[in-house]
């Protein structure tokens, strides 16, 4: 588990982040813009109106357009999509605070209580997914199905050494100064095709463009525990939801290896394999994860008509 700090790391602006989100700023982006607890949230709500809902929630850098096309998708077969960008990501705000767990989970509660959505399927990506089985364990009531896609947490080390994130002082100098290159390469890991690493790339290099981004990942990194989260997957199979869950064959960032053990502790309804796929299956084959969602929820909507 990651060392939690007593003070949360102040905030800052990193090189190269130039431009800062406000009123005036968003007026000229895409999507939609709400005022949370924590601060404004950037969303997309689209797709017929009487159609279930789906929530998309990302990883750990990546902002609401990651979603896209399968949102188009899920749309064209008749489902209403909110997918939205988590705090310090997207055009969402860079808060002044700790990037926890808290954080994330208070920022989904809302935004659906927000739109009245008092049941819809959840589907998570990576950190996405952590986030979602938070909000299974609060909210289970709310939780029409539940997908995992490639989820993070079962690696037994951080992603940052410990000697790194124990020192606020240390994690905001490494981040300023190393932080937009180790994103990169990061980067570089996350999909199996040159074609869809290099719209990634894009679509981060655009959000980062916003003061404060860096220092949104780096203090997610530090404080909200992205290994040895063990208890939360045997907690969120302990529900008893019904639970998809989605792995890319040649994912570098959460490996294949683990998809037995991710099994074994949640006891997922359905899972597949996305062949020739890396770790984001959502970004890289949308149309067949949509399919397993799509085929999913009507199978758990029929057990459910059953009983």
């Amino acid at each position: 588990m990651l060392q939690m700090n007593t003070y949360a790391m102040s905030y800052f602006a990193a090189p190269g982040e130039g431009r800062k989100l406000g009123p005036l700023s968003r007026k000229a982006l895409r999507g939609s813009f709400i005022e949370l607890s924590d601060g404004v949230t950037h969303y997309e709500l689209a797709g017929p109106e009487t159609g279930e809902l789906v929530v998309l929630i990302g990883g750990l850098t990546i902002p609401l357009f990651y979603w896209d096309r399968a949102a188009v998708e899920l749309q064209r077969r008749g489902f209403r999509t909110l997918a939205y960008s988590c705090y310090g990501r997207g055009y969402s705000d860079r808060v002044n605070a700790r990037y926890d767990e808290s954080l994330f989970a208070r920022q989904l509660a809302e935004l659906t209580r927000a739109f009245g959505a008092d049941s819809f399927h959840l589907v998570g990506t990576s950190m996405g997914a952590l986030i979602a089985m938070v909000h299974a364990g609060r909210h289970p009531e709310t939780l029409a199905t539940l997908s995992l896609a490639s989820p993070a947490g079962l690696a037994s080390k951080p992603g940052l050494p410990r000697w790194i994130t124990r020192s606020d002082m240390l994690t905001r100098f490494v981040a300023r100064s190393l932080g937009r290159r180790m994103l990169m390469k990061h980067l570089d890991h996350n999909v199996a095709e040159a074609r869809s690493a290099a719209e990634l790339r894009t679509m981060i290099e655009d959000a980062f463009q916003y003061e404060g981004s860096l220092f949104a990942v780096f203090s997610t990194l530090q404080n909200f525990g992205l290994a040895a989260r063990t208890p939360l997957y045997e907690a969120t199979g302990a529900l008893q939801l019904p639970t998809l869950l989605l792995w890319g064959r040649q994912d570098r960032v959460t490996p294949i290896s683990q998809l037995d053990v991710a099994r074994r502790l949640i006891r997922p309804t359905r899972y597949h394999v996305i062949e020739e796929c890396g770790h984001m299956a959502p970004f890289e084959r949308p149309y067949e994860v949509v399919d397993h969602i799509a085929a999913f929820a009507a199978s758990s909507a029929r057990t459910r008509a059953r009983t």
